[in-house]
């Protein structure tokens, strides 16, 4: 069975692509990100191409792009549409190969006037992966979406943080979380001067625990 995964965040700028763009390339994954806003400052596409250095057929057109880089709500009111749930669904073309989904922002980033990111977490039925940061304030901002989605009924594989290595905050998830579907930190992305596949292969293999990756 293929290996999928709905990568979300703490918080916007957390480090959600980093982190999607070295499961890419960690797990020989493609890539989708069904809801991009801000593509006038580029794609988050793009960048986990660029980082994973893969093909483009490694990656999933998303099924809404607004310009502005503002919360997905807003910029498909700005746009003059509304996000639809019932047009999303997981990719067939991928049924066979494994796949990391980024949503947009944190977990309760509204997506239209009654659903929330939470509610496409739910919908698609996939494990997810919170990313979270290493610095002051994270464990609070890490239970507080870990409440979220387990109030949500949905599976969470565990937390990667991201940022200079900081061992207190990864104990505290590590016990607290437990209070939430016994969730521990499965990796760490420490901050790097060099982001490419070399560094996040070798990440993925040194710092990922790979056992939370497999069913």
């Amino acid at each position: 069975m293929p290996e999928q995964f709905f990568v979300t965040g703490t918080d916007t700028g957390v480090g959600k692509t980093v982190v999607s763009a070295l499961l890419c390339a960690g797990l020989e994954a493609v890539y989708w990100k069904p809801i991009q806003t801000g593509t006038r400052e580029g794609t988050d596409t793009k960048t986990v191409l660029q980082l994973a250095e893969l093909p483009r057929q490694r990656s999933i057109p998303e099924l809404y792009r607004f310009a502005p880089p503002v919360s997905p709500h807003l910029a498909a009111e700005l746009a003059g549409v509304r996000i639809e749930m019932g047009r999303f669904r997981v990719p067939r073309t991928v049924k066979s190969k494994n796949l990391i989904v980024e949503g947009a922002g944190g977990v309760l980033v509204p997506i239209n006037e009654r659903y929330l990111m939470v509610d496409l977490m739910k919908w698609l039925k996939l494990p997810v992966l919170l990313v979270s940061r290493t610095s002051l304030g994270t464990i609070n901002h890490t239970l507080l979406s870990l409440a979220a989605l387990r109030s949500a009924k949905i599976a969470v594989r565990g937390v990667v943080l991201v940022g200079k290595e900081n061992r207190e905050n990864r104990r505290a998830i590590d016990q607290y979380g437990g209070q939430y579907g016994h969730v521990k930190v499965v990796g760490w992305v420490p901050l790097l001067r060099k982001i490419d596949r070399t560094a996040l292969l070798r990440i993925f293999h040194n710092e990922f625990d790979r056992r939370a990756f497999v069913k």
